[in-house]
């Protein structure tokens, strides 16, 4: 029988990425869009022409009783919970927003589950993620987090991810249902919103290749963040689904790069080898004809930082046979050709 299976938030970078690798493998793939939204509006338009074996259900995290409905009608084999409020810097500014989406959307998901009965057949997994993590002084993060490391999150985003962690095992451990968490450390890729700090960057090394942008702003260069690539990410996640007994588990690259490290890289894709020069919030990246390319800009800086997040993805290496393929070079490199691809076709 054809598996069926229904992705929240499967417009964003991993829904999109999940839904086709899920196509591929012959699932009746469905996936909810959020608002007032008809076949004719542009969104739905967009994500129908980006993935035309989809069949979009019109369903919010925060509407109960249309998420039970969904899932009543479909009776999905596996449910992938990929909506969130999902910027770290946008969680400072909008923490009831986020508190409701990215903590309570988990609740209304697992119980539209419950309520329509299925709670012994849909298998469901969580985006849970490596901000909940967060302060060095409470770990060893050299070392690398592991399913088993603290949580001390640094931001109302890491704060509601951590509850819609918590909540999934509760399920789990109440009801007896099939619910997981996949612990993701940072990925990223050509689906990135430009909100992101490297989809921001990648970006902006495209303009400025075009003559549309002289430089780039930027707040924290230091921060270190194990990124990887969404499209090696989004086979950990239908593999954790596929295991005899749902546990958690960490998926990550096991290596750290800093926010200058990506910028380093991004700009040798076009040619231009960036000089640093400066101190704190007067450094600045020059590149080898003395033009200033990168600033600092301290509005982008946090409120409470994560400085360091280095996942340890051994337990997905070894009981799901998963691993990164993406190098991170190749990361940086695909997402800057394809912002130029995509400046040199507008």
């Amino acid at each position: 029988m054809i598996k069926k299976a229904l992705i929240t938030g499967v417009a964003g970078q991993d829904g999109r990425h999940l839904a086709k690798l899920l196509d591929k493998k012959g699932y009746q793939v469905f996936g909810t869009l959020r608002g007032q939204l008809e076949a004719s509006h542009p969104r739905y338009q967009g994500v129908q022409r980006d993935m035309p074996f989809l069949k979009i259900m019109i369903a919010d995290s925060l509407d109960l009783s249309a998420l039970t409905r969904a899932v009543k009608e479909i009776k999905p084999d596996e449910v992938y919970n990929l909506a969130a409020i999902s910027h770290v810097g946008y969680s400072f500014h909008n923490p009831l927003l986020t508190a409701d989406v990215t903590a309570k959307g988990v609740l209304n998901i697992l119980e539209a589950i419950r309520l329509a009965g299925l709670q012994d057949k849909t298998r469901f997994y969580q985006a849970s993620t490596s901000e909940m993590f967060g302060g060095l002084e409470y770990n060893r993060p050299d070392q690398g987090y592991d399913e088993s490391a603290a949580f001390h999150p640094r931001s109302p985003y890491g704060v509601a991810k951590l509850y819609g962690y918590w909540i999934t095992r509760n399920y789990r451990e109440s009801y007896g249902m099939y619910a997981t968490n996949g612990i993701l450390f940072n990925h990223e890729g050509e689906n990135r919103g430009p909100e992101f700090v490297t989809r921001k960057i990648s970006l902006a090394v495209a303009r400025i290749k075009a003559g549309d942008q002289e430089y780039l702003e930027l707040g924290n260069l230091d921060a270190k963040r194990d990124w990887g690539y969404a499209g090696d990410y989004v086979e950990g996640m239908w593999r954790i689904l596929q295991q005899d007994q749902p546990e958690d588990y960490v998926l990550a690259t096991g290596e750290t790069h800093s926010v200058r490290d990506f910028c380093n890289l991004a700009f040798q894709v076009i040619g231009l080898t960036i000089t640093w020069k400066g101190e704190g919030e007067d450094e600045v990246g020059l590149d080898q004809d003395g033009i200033m390319r990168i600033k600092i800009n301290s509005e982008y800086y946090r409120p409470a930082e994560v400085d360091l997040l280095l996942g340890d993805p051994s337990k997905a290496e070894q009981k799901l046979g998963w691993s990164r393929h993406t190098s991170f070079g190749d990361l940086v490199k695909l997402m800057v050709d394809k912002d130029l691809e995509r400046l040199s076709a507008s």
